[in-house]
C-alpha cells in the first residue's frame, strides 16, 4: 500500500507499518510501499507490539506512524552505541 491508502483504509488511527519497498535518499528513508501490520487507538500500544516484533527479528523495516499526517518522514541517523563512565 502507499501511505495515502493507509491514511484512507484507517483514517485517524496510529499504524504498524513494515517497509516492503523502500530506499535512502540522503538521510531521507522514503517508503514506496507498506503492509499495514495493525491499527491502534494510541501510539502506547502499538509501540509494544513494535517491540515484540523487532525483538523477533531485527531484520524487518518497521514503523509506528500516526494517519491524521499527511506525509511520512523518516530521518536516517547513525547508531552511536552506549556509553558507560569509566
Amino acid at each position: 500500500m502507499k501511505w495515502s491508502e493507509v491514511r484512507e483504509h484507517f483514517p485517524e488511527r496510529c499504524v504498524l507499518v513494515e517497509a516492503l519497498k523502500s530506499e535512502t535518499r540522503g538521510k531521507e528513508r522514503i517508503i514506496e510501499e507498506m503492509s499495514v501490520i495493525d491499527d491502534f487507538e494510541n501510539g502506547n500500544a502499538a509501540w509494544k507490539v513494535y517491540k515484540k516484533l523487532h525483538a523477533e527479528n531485527t531484520n524487518r523495516e518497521l514503523y509506528i506512524f500516526h494517519t491524521n499526517n499527511e506525509e511520512i518522514k523518516v530521518i536516517e541517523q547513525p547508531y552511536i552505541g552506549v556509553r558507560r563512565r569509566v
